[in-house]
């Protein structure tokens, strides 16, 4: 990591670009935001196929064959027209309204101005047909069983065998702004208002207890492609939860595994299946590889890593699993939770016309939403998690200005400000959690339980530290151990990843492009440039060929081959 560091001093004193990160393609958006405004009324039909409103700095060939997705126009224009009452004759423009990381969504307007988002997956989606009509049932019976705002779906199709030739998600047209466009301008009382309307909708959506844990469907579905295997929703039988459509048990030839992936009867299911799904894939797949991520693998003194590595911390957690189920059955229940509240862009708001007060008006992208123990899901959503790392954040202590604030300059208190802000969203979630949410926080102030990460190591040697207060004195010794090699390097390697992400997230923010290389159109050449120049002060600053090579080798932003990964 030394190289990164004397790049970074180099390049903080040079340059003022490293402030600002790009927007990336989120994975659905029912508005068209500032990187998505793509006007393609008039477009070639190609255009309709293809990525448009961005471009990569590596790898591009390979992203855009992972988006494209050749439809019949007529067909899904005929589909939207009959899935609101319509004829096709009625409907006046299919314009392309956002490109995420998953999806296109296109506007469809009609000749009385009523219009809607029809939203069409891209081919790498996996599992395609799971993952699509789980999203849908999951809309469906949230917002009309819970009582969540979220659009509503007017028809939808999970296979490809259609007039429109595609899967595909017909969908309100949400009219809101994007919570990441409008947060910035919040005084105090929006902060507590809108921080406030999310703690409850959680609290709306985990107060639902599910028979079992994985991913919701509607029951007929599930009966296509795996009858007999949903748990039925005692609620409401229409619906059933099955199979975990959790990117991570599906991602590359996983999906070609036959594992268990649920539903899970008990929280101890939800802890190991991961697991055995894991050892399954090494087994099958397994093969000595670099970190994916190039920037982690110099902390790896860039040597390519063992599966027989992997596989033995997966055995470890696999022996200590069973222990480390909560003691509070509360804690075990399955609840669902939206999948990605990282990203403001899914929160959008918009002020009532009889006051100057913004309100949630809708969560959207619920793809990979899944029902899991709640000790399992609990946590800060990044959107408000804020804790930066600013040592004098306490997130029990309402935070304030300091009290020379009136005697700063203006770009110090436009820096304060926005440190307030961050801190206020911190703090008043957890306050609003305790106090409309208690399940939700009783978990997450619970010992942590975890299921395997990309490196289960630094999760193990805590386990095994406080292996008494986790499992309870019934349960005997530890059934596995580290010797102090094995905690010194562990530790070794939590400190470097740690540098590790603050680095990437510097480069990044260097060159101006998104974590694979995205970028918007207009800055695409400049971007390109910029990075071509990091490389090049690399090189310079290298301190011996060997360093030299590894960093040509192995440099975050040229092609690399993703095969051997998938």
């Amino acid at each position: 990591m030394q190289c990164i560091f004397r790049i970074m001093r180099i390049v903080k004193l040079r340059s003022p670009a490293f402030l600002r990160l790009p927007r990336g393609p989120s994975s659905f958006a029912c508005l068209p935001g500032s990187w998505r405004a793509l006007h393609t009324k008039n477009a070639a039909p190609d255009d309709l196929f293809n990525s448009t409103s961005g471009r990569w700095i590596y790898n591009e060939a390979l992203r855009l064959s992972e988006r494209r997705t050749i439809f019949n126009i007529a067909g899904l224009r005929l589909l939207a027209a009959q899935s609101v009452g319509r004829t096709p004759s009625d409907i006046i423009s299919l314009t392309k309204l956002a490109e995420g990381s998953w999806n296109r969504s296109f506007l469809i307007t009609m000749r009385d101005d009523f219009q809607m988002v029809a939203r069409i997956p891209y081919p790498c989606n996996e599992p395609s047909y799971y993952l699509l009509a789980s999203e849908v049932a999951t809309m469906d019976y949230l917002r009309n069983v819970v009582g969540i705002p979220i659009p509503q779906v007017y028809g939808y199709s999970a296979e490809e065998e259609n007039a429109a030739e595609t899967r595909y998600i017909f969908m309100e047209y949400m009219r809101g702004s994007e919570l990441r466009d409008v947060s910035s301008s919040f005084g105090e009382k929006d902060i507590v208002s809108v921080v406030r309307q999310l703690v409850k909708l959680e609290a709306k959506m985990m107060g639902v207890e599910f028979p079992a844990g994985s991913s919701l469907y509607y029951a007929r579905d599930l009966e296509n492609v795996s009858a007999g295997k949903g748990v039925p929703m005692p609620d409401d039988p229409r619906f059933c939860v099955g199979s975990d459509v959790r990117a991570s048990l599906w991602r590359g030839r996983r999906s070609q595994l036959e594992v268990n992936r649920g539903p899970y009867k008990t929280m101890q299911d939800a802890l190991v299946r991961g697991a055995h799904k894991e050892l399954a894939f090494l087994e099958r797949f397994g093969q000595p590889l670099f970190p994916f991520y190039r920037s982690r693998r110099e902390a790896y003194n860039y040597q390519e890593q063992l599966p027989s590595d992997r596989a033995e911390s997966l055995n470890r957690y696999l022996l200590i699993a069973p222990s480390i189920v909560p003691h509070d059955p509360a804690l075990s229940s399955f609840r669902i939770r939206h999948p990605d509240l990282s990203h403001e862009g899914n929160i959008l708001v918009s002020k009532t016309s009889d006051s100057d007060e913004w309100k949630i008006c809708s969560l959207i992208d619920w793809q990979y939403a899944s029902i899991l123990p709640i000790s399992l899901s609990a946590g800060i959503p990044g959107c408000v998690d804020k804790n930066d790392g600013d040592p004098s954040f306490d997130p029990k202590t309402r935070p304030s200005l300091p009290v020379d604030f009136a005697d700063l300059d203006d770009v110090l208190q436009d820096r304060e400000l926005d440190r307030l802000r961050r801190h206020l969203r911190h703090y008043l979630y957890l306050k609003d959690t305790e106090e409309l949410n208690p399940l939700h926080h009783a978990a997450m102030t619970d010992p942590p339980n975890a299921a395997p990460p990309t490196s289960l190591r630094p999760i193990l040697l805590p386990v095994t530290r406080e292996w008494d207060a986790l499992a309870g004195p019934a349960a005997g010794p530890c059934p596995i151990a580290f010797d102090s090699e094995d905690v010194t390097a562990a530790n070794r390697w939590h400190k470097d990843q740690v540098a590790v992400e603050l680095n990437l997230m510097f480069c990044l923010s260097v060159v101006g492009c998104g974590t694979k290389g995205w970028v918007n159109k207009e800055e695409y050449e400049e971007v390109l440039l910029e990075s071509q120049r990091m490389k090049e002060m690399l090189l310079e600053l290298a301190e011996s060929p060997e360093e030299r090579d590894a960093f040509l080798a192995h440099w975050f932003f040229d092609d690399m081959d993703e095969e051997k990964y998938r």
